[in-house]
């Protein structure tokens, strides 16, 4: 019997769904209770893979059971399988009607108001379409989008070390901008500079953080160390709410300007930062078939960010 026949007989989906499983809850007795199965049939449902296989896929200990290096490959390939099954039965069903559908999208903060903007416009057009949307830091969004539970990204972009397996389309370049509340003194000034604002009430992101190092940048390149900071947080809404309420200033991506929400109220300082541009980006896996869904929301995503291209 060929090895494709052996393995398409022997290795059963049900079984690498249960070896996923265990993986994920790490113990034959939590994995028991999730799939309502009884420990033994969880038991020899591994086992018989591992025959089949001729390698062990996990270590088994008293404290629960860990993959090993061949069941870790093992599962990352079975992720793929389940997502591309996936994928297909849902082209099944929208094969007729490709304008129904759940887009599921990760975003960082400084970009939900144009995935906002996206997902309105697409509303608009196709209401049966829905959408799952995660707002988190660039690093968790890239290892859901590997592990297949995010269909795209959209985020400022600074390509990671490793980023042989994404595909990137650039939708517009957005420069950093100081930013303040309306009715700032500091906006009767003209012709600013970092070494200015030096006194100011500051509130950034952490310096370990993306925009945090990029920030960090901006002041190295001047010369200049990070000014005192008084509040230092990830949160952007944080930000927002401080410069509204009081004397602050931050560094922002200056798109936030034009969001509905902030153009009544915030506004840039006149401060030179040379070129902090930095593309905005829609990434996908490129080995991976986007469905109509997704082609819809990519489509939209290149509407709208040619709109927030204009003038800086």
């Amino acid at each position: 019997m060929r090895w494709d026949d052996r393995i398409g007989r022997r290795l059963r989906l049900k079984d690498l769904h249960t070896l996923q499983t265990v993986a994920e809850v790490g113990s034959m007795a939590k994995a028991s209770e999730r799939l309502a199965l009884s420990q033994p049939a969880i038991s020899k449902a591994v086992s018989d893979m591992e025959h089949t296989l001729g390698v062990p896929l996990l270590d088994r200990s008293s404290r629960g059971v860990e993959l090993t290096e061949c069941g870790r490959l093992l599962v990352e390939r079975a992720r793929v399988i389940f997502d591309e099954v996936r994928q297909g039965v849902s082209d099944i069903e929208h094969l007729s009607d490709p304008t129904r559908g759940v887009v599921r999208i990760g975003t960082t903060e400084p970009v939900t108001g144009i995935v906002s903007e996206i997902i309105s416009q697409l509303a608009r057009r196709y209401p049966r379409l829905s959408y799952d949307v995660i707002v988190s830091d660039l690093d968790t969004l890239l290892r859901e989008l590997r592990e297949r539970t995010r269909d795209v990204l959209v985020t400022r972009w600074i390509p990671p070390p490793v980023a042989d397996d994404l595909a990137t389309q650039v939708l517009f370049k957005s420069p950093l901008a100081v930013m303040v509340a309306r009715g700032h003194p500091l906006l009767l000034r003209k012709k600013l500079s970092l070494g200015d604002l030096m006194g100011e009430q500051w509130t950034l992101s952490p310096s370990d953080s993306f925009l945090g190092r990029i920030t960090a940048n901006l002041f190295y390149r001047k010369k200049l160390p990070l000014p005192p900071t008084l509040v230092t947080t990830i949160s952007i809404h944080m930000r927002l709410n401080l410069l509204a309420n009081g004397r602050f200033v931050t560094v922002l991506p200056f798109q936030m300007r034009r969001y509905p929400s902030n153009k009544a109220w915030l506004r840039a300082l006149d401060v030179n930062l040379g070129d902090s541009s930095q593309p905005i980006a829609l990434v996908t896996l490129k080995r991976r078939r986007s469905r109509g869904a997704v082609r819809l929301f990519e489509q939209a995503s290149l509407e709208v960010c040619k709109m927030m291209a204009g003038p800086q």
